[in-house]
């Protein structure tokens, strides 16, 4: 059997499971018109085999203890992934809710591939499939690729496609199915490359490190600014957790509509999103007893660092950064202002590459040293979120048309209670939220709220639309009478 050692940031997401806190990635997509299951193992089974992780699993090596490594699965069988199972009755959105429920609360078997599908019968007239995988495999941007492969933009696609080839990795095809929840750091692709080649080669070469030691100095520095922030306050959201998961999602909202609002202040369809996200989190916040106009809350966010030429592989390469959510804010439009503002000193900053290469040297080491940088770091933070740019255009599964997509971020570790999610899709943009159960009960409340503060900035932004595109008035002429 094939073994190959595991890359040291994607161990370190390895081994960032909490007790009963997984970093695994769940998604479903919704159709009007059945599935047909026997075609779509096909279409895994034939799609997926370029991706070796997919037929690999999980082996620790008793020396050093604990090192992960990638191992062939021997006589590997795809359909052994893939599930197929009808709703019960009444066949309702309720209904499916109880059985994601059930599997974002159960961990993947880790005896063999880190992944599974299971396609739903019976979902309001049409099918779901839900795919589970753990985050080792990678992260949203190499899901990406999984995603090339695995759909069609037409119906009547061949199954036996050639490979997926991208000419230019952060243009076109590939910009439209996915992006990072903040869309570009300002740094150059060369100047984050190199920082990150200097890091790693540091890393790798001990001996040598004095040479790099601006480098070093700087990760140190970043290290040093995160510790110097102060935790967020104890609030609904973070805790001691317990053994089950809550999903919900929202209703989907129209693009044209969040640009719309996004025009009254120059904010792009991120600012807005997050924007009203934020809204729902201070009414449901507010209706828990939380002083919100006093308290902080702060989400970690991932940012993509991936190099143009690896964006369609398997693995991890994002960093992390911390948001400062306008909570504070009472009106809507004012929440955005400072949404924006917020976001764009983010993407002028280092922070995400300082994370980056930490995880890196996690990775390397123990997974207790892991659980304390993760639990400090956590502390800074009361959730996870993430903004993914979906395809513009409708995509098909073994011929039927997909109507929905749906994720929900892991929030690993023992402080973070909750990760939400916005995924575009074909025009319309969602919110899913997953919750610890014993923290956060009812995420439908924050589901819900997403959508009426959605209503509420649409409506506040008509009226300042309409008086921008209002023509200046003409001065009048000195002497000039006024024509009754």
């Amino acid at each position: 059997m094939t073994m190959k050692p595991m890359s040291p940031l994607d161990a370190a997401w390895y081994q960032i499971d909490g007790p009963v806190n997984l970093a695994m990635v769940t998604g479903i997509l919704l159709t009007k018109e059945p599935l047909d299951f026997a075609r779509v193992k096909k279409v895994f089974a034939h799609r997926l085999r370029r991706f070796e992780r997919f037929s690999q699993r999980v082996v620790e090596a008793r020396f050093p203890p604990g090192k992960p490594y990638w191992e062939d699965v021997p006589h590997f069988n795809f359909a052994q992934q893939m599930h197929h199972v009808g709703l019960p009755a009444p066949h309702t959105k309720a209904a499916l809710i109880d059985l994601i429920n059930d599997l974002v609360s159960t961990p993947l078997d880790r005896g063999r591939p880190l992944w599974d599908v299971h396609v739903v019968d019976n979902v309001e007239g049409g099918s779901g499939l839900i795919l589970r995988f753990h985050h080792c495999i990678g992260d949203g941007t190499a899901m990406m690729a999984v995603a090339l492969e695995l759909f069609d933009s037409t119906p009547d696609a061949p199954l036996a496609r050639g490979p997926v080839v991208v000419a230019h990795p952060r243009a076109g095809l590939l910009d439209q199915i996915i992006g990072p929840a903040i869309e570009a750091v300002d740094w150059s692709t060369s100047t984050v490359t190199s920082t990150w080649e200097s890091v790693s080669h540091a890393l790798r070469h001990p001996e040598q490190v004095l040479e790099q030691a601006g480098a070093v100095i700087w990760g140190a520095g970043m290290l040093v600014s995160e510790l110097l922030k102060t935790p967020d306050p104890l609030t609904p959201l973070k805790g001691e957790f317990g053994l089950e998961k809550r999903v919900a999602w929202s209703e989907p909202v129209a693009i044209e509509d969040i640009k719309s609002i996004g025009a009254t202040s120059g904010a792009k369809v991120n600012d807005v999103l997050v924007a009203g996200m934020t809204g729902a989190l201070r009414t449901y916040l507010a209706k828990r007893g939380v002083d919100v106009d006093r308290n902080t809350l702060r989400a970690m966010v991932p940012v993509d660092l991936r190099p143009r030429e690896r964006a369609i592989e398997l693995g991890n390469a994002f960093g992390l950064v911390v948001l400062d959510l306008a909570v504070g804010k009472k009106h809507p439009l004012e929440r955005l202002r400072v949404t924006k503002a917020n976001m764009d000193a983010l993407k002028r900053s280092p922070e995400a590459m300082a994370i980056l290469t930490l995880f890196n040297l996690f990775g390397r080491g123990p997974k207790v040293l892991e659980d304390f940088a993760v639990d400090l770091f956590g502390s800074k933070a009361s959730l996870v979120m993430t903004n993914v740019v979906g395809p513009r255009e409708p995509l098909y599964l073994a011929g039927v048309p997909i109507d929905r997509t749906i994720f929900w971020v892991p929030h690993p570790g023992r402080q973070l209670g909750m990760g939400i999610s916005i995924f575009s899709y074909n025009g319309t943009a969602s919110l899913a939220v997953v919750s610890d159960a014993h923290l956060v009960p009812d995420p439908e409340a924050i589901t819900a709220q997403f959508n009426r503060e959605f209503q509420r900035m649409l409506a506040m932004a008509k009226p300042v639309r309409a008086k921008q595109r209002r023509p200046p008035r003409e001065p009048r002429r000195p002497g000039a009478k006024r024509v009754h």
